[in-house]
């Protein structure tokens, strides 16, 4: 049983940065992107929340939500299926207040009478477009101590390709104050690249949503943080543990494939702080002999009879005798019938690539193939 922590209630947009992977998310959200084999974007930020005792959670969606209503169900895999607290998935049209929003500062504000009659005193929000394990409780006692109206966690690292034209950096001091928050910052070389996560209390986010709504504002960084950077007194903390950025088909290519080594998988995967996810009952992955299978991550359920090389293949996935697949990710259920060869391919859930055939992409540019599709 994960230890409570009543003095924090979570907020998870899984519906930012969906525009930068247009290709994923046509029937899902970027929460519910499958990644690393077995789990989904969302399952790190919400299994971050549970372990730091985070257990009153609400995912405030916009559209294409189906698939993750479906993978979360209740939330006993993350110990959150409560009488008080717990998961809250709030879906459009839910009440009379809730609607498609367009910023975050919209989203909060369909959710207003909510966020009003709970207890925490502190509210951490975070998207689900980046893979991490992250403590939030490090993030609460930073925020605590330098007495700031606002905390963001940030990286130092260059801005990824995909988020050249939709990122946040900051300008950070000697004791940790934001001074100046950027949108769309086009400069080379390392930034402190916003991470979309914020600690701040339940009362000053209730008054700062009041007052953008009472303005027409909708962009919780640009027109709340950015423009009040000299009267709120915003600060940042650092984060200098494992990152996988998720902003476009390249990114989700490489950052899976990032995983076949072993230093990032337990990086990303610390014995001390698991990861939780939806749990399906299946198999064990068998080998048939004569199959070859190198420096690849394969979840349960698989069935091997070819090559496999540098590859993230996901529950269920079969490769026939005399396939060859090279630097793959296979999602859920894919096959892979006798002597296709594939290289530098994404496969969605439940496709099919039919004998004989041969797909080839780049590093640089994989090929990705839609969903119940047949090749």
């Amino acid at each position: 049983m994960l230890s409570q922590n009543t003095n924090a209630l979570g907020i998870i947009f899984p519906n930012s940065y969906d525009n930068t992977v247009p290709e994923l998310v046509t029937e899902r959200a970027m929460a519910s992107i499958p990644f690393a084999g077995r789990y989904r974007m969302v399952d790190f930020v919400l299994s971050s929340m549970a372990n730091c005792g985070i257990s009153n959670v609400s995912i405030v969606v916009r559209k294409n939500y189906h698939s993750l209503m479906d993978h979360l169900g209740t939330g006993r895999e993350w110990d959150m299926a409560r009488r008080h607290g717990g998961l809250n998935i709030v879906p459009p049209f839910a009440e009379k207040g809730v609607r498609i929003y367009s910023g975050r500062v919209e989203a909060l504000g369909s959710i207003m009478n909510f966020l009003e009659n709970q207890k925490e005193k502190y509210v951490v929000m975070s998207d689900a477009n980046v893979a991490l394990n992250y403590d939030f409780n490090a993030l609460l006692a930073a925020h605590q101590a330098s007495g700031a109206d606002v905390t963001i966690a940030y990286q130092k690292t260059e801005i990824p390709e995909g988020r050249k034209n939709d990122n946040y950096t900051l300008t950070v001091d000697a004791d940790g104050r934001v001074t100046e928050l950027l949108f769309n910052d086009y400069r080379p070389g390392v930034q402190n690249l916003d991470l979309n996560i914020y600690v701040l209390e339940r009362e000053t986010l209730l008054k700062l949503v009041r007052d953008a709504t009472s303005r027409g504002l909708i962009y919780f960084e640009r027109d709340i943080l950015a423009h009040n950077v000299n009267i709120l007194n915003i600060h940042a903390l650092e984060y200098t543990g494992y990152v996988a950025h998720v902003c476009d088909m390249k990114s989700y290519f490489d950052e899976n494939l990032k995983l076949t080594d072993d230093e990032n998988l337990e990086k990303l995967f610390p014995k001390k702080s698991p990861v939780y996810t939806k749990i399906r009952d299946d198999n064990p992955t068998r080998y048939v002999p004569g199959c070859k299978v190198t420096d690849s991550i394969l979840a349960d359920g698989c069935v091997i009879e070819g090559t496999v090389e540098n590859c993230v293949l996901f529950r269920g996935v079969k490769v026939k005798k005399g396939a060859v697949v090279k630097n793959c990710v296979l999602m859920q259920d894919t096959v892979v019938e006798a002597n296709a060869e594939l290289d530098c391919v994404v496969t969605d859930k439940n496709v099919k690539i039919t004998a004989g055939k041969k797909l080839s992409g780049t590093e640089s540019f994989p090929v990705y193939v839609q969903k119940n599709h047949t090749v």
